[in-house]
């Protein structure tokens, strides 16, 4: 079998195709600290444009990353939450990000707050 003719319907290609995107994996990673809001993801990320967010964030939900959650009161009071697919990508931004901390010249405190940080999260 030819895998190249494949790449569609590989899954590591799908889903590093949901993850690539420019500020993605940045948002899933404020999504998981506790981050909900459009003005939080812009917080420390000077960089993201309102439209460029507005986009990304489209874009997760159209994907199935993130849910809209719409204030039946107050229209204008919009949050984020993650949906379970999106949460299943803690177990692999966990594993990339380990690779790091393992490596690199991280203090021993730093990484076990790291790794409580993720592990929190796991499904």
């Amino acid at each position: 079998m030819n895998i190249t003719k494949h790449v569609k319907s590989c899954p590591i290609e799908l889903v590093v195709e949901l993850i690539n995107k420019k500020w993605v994996i940045q948002i899933i990673r404020d999504l998981f600290y506790g981050k909900s809001r459009f003005h939080e993801f812009k917080e420390d990320k000077p960089n993201l444009s309102n439209k460029v967010l507005s986009n990304c964030l489209k874009e997760m939900e159209k994907n199935g990353l993130i849910q809209r959650i719409v204030d039946k009161c107050d229209k204008k009071n919009i949050r984020y939450k993650l949906t379970e697919k999106g949460k299943s990508l803690n177990k692999v931004l966990y594993e990339i990000a380990m690779v790091t901390v393992e490596s690199e010249n991280y203090s021993d405190k730093l990484k076990n707050d790291l790794k409580a940080s993720f592990e929190e999260n796991l499904l």
